[in-house]
């Protein structure tokens, strides 16, 4: 285990090197590794990757573990294998915020509009989780799934109103497609220590979602307080969704993806999966943004599409192979 969980960091480390190496102007790995080592800030190249390409990779990385563990968490939790930020409309929440933010507060402080976005994505979050509870046979995966789409649904017009309504509409284009292009180092200053700090959360919370995992029953039996992992395993994803909306915009099917794949390298310890989750979700985000730079040079495709080409065939197999069992 301690030799897969070596090779993926420097895979993480290698497809940091290669998205700051390669875009629509490419760099030697020389210049890399001085402006690593010995930044000349007089030599353009150099501030290209310290100013743009640096922050720009490291937040992919580092929104790809938060969205990823966000749906690792929300999974192991609902017992819903289809459970997703985006899925599930968490995204929407912080969407709608965002939107009447830039509506009503347009100098907002970035550091406030992560608040908010935290706040609006919790309030869609207690929504639809009220709504699922509500139907008759209470709260399943399969009502969960298509509460939070609906909702997802419902808060996306909202938002798309507010964009037409207010003249939003460039301003918000960015969140609505998603991308890294924006993170500079004042971001990263706010985002990693609620990130880093929140993924731990989730790794100590691993055990008891690891038996809350396997039924509620089972999980009190040995001794687990379900009402009070349930909660603070939300609020931890929903605190990882929220931040991430708020920086990068909604991108999704990466908490889909990722944490599926990880339950197949590591198996269903979910102290295990969540640092998987956010290694590969790093990697990721990472080569989705490159990938997003590279195909069209010196254009750039929003990065949502990138995860939608991996994402949406990985939905409709899950969705498939689950079948009547949701």
């Amino acid at each position: 285990m301690i030799a897969l969980f070596s090779s993926i960091i420097l895979g993480v480390l290698l497809c940091m090197v290669l998205a700051v190496t390669f875009g629509a102007k490419q760099l030697t790995f020389h210049t890399v590794w001085s402006a690593i080592f010995d930044y000349n800030p007089t030599v353009t190249q150099q501030q290209i990757i310290h100013e743009l390409r640096f922050p720009r990779v490291i937040g992919a990385a580092v929104i790809g573990a938060a969205f990823a563990v966000s749906g690792a968490l929300m999974q192991g939790i609902t017992r819903n294998p289809l459970a997703d930020a985006g899925i599930l409309g968490i995204n929407g929440g912080a969407m709608l915020v965002v939107a009447l933010c830039f509506a009503f507060f347009p100098s907002i402080p970035y550091s406030l509009l992560m608040v908010f976005s935290f706040v609006g994505a919790l309030i869609s979050t207690l929504l639809i989780f009220l709504i699922s509870s509500a139907a008759p046979g209470g709260l399943t995966p399969i009502k969960l799934t298509i509460s939070g789409a609906v909702v997802a649904a419902f808060l996306h017009s909202l938002s798309t109103g507010v964009a037409i309504y207010f003249n939003l509409s460039q301003d918000l284009a960015f969140w609505y497609a998603g991308g890294v292009a924006g993170i500079k180092w004042a971001h990263l200053k706010v985002l990693l220590p609620i990130i880093l700090a929140t993924i731990i959360l989730g790794i100590f919370l691993g055990r008891s979602v690891s038996l809350l995992s396997l039924g509620e029953d089972t999980a009190a039996n040995l001794g687990v307080k379900t009402n009070r992992v349930r909660l603070v395993g939300i609020i931890a994803a929903v605190i990882l969704a929220g931040v991430s909306v708020s920086a990068v915009g909604s991108i999704g099917f990466v908490g889909l993806v990722i944490p599926h794949i990880s339950r197949k390298l590591v198996g269903g310890n979910y102290q295990l999966i969540i640092p998987m989750s956010a290694l590969l979700g790093a990697i990721l985000l990472i080569l989705a943004d490159l990938g997003a730079r590279i195909v069209d040079p010196p254009r750039e495709l929003a990065i949502g599409i990138m995860t939608a080409l991996v994402g949406v065939p990985f939905f409709l197999y899950i969705a498939r192979k689950v079948g009547r069992g949701l």
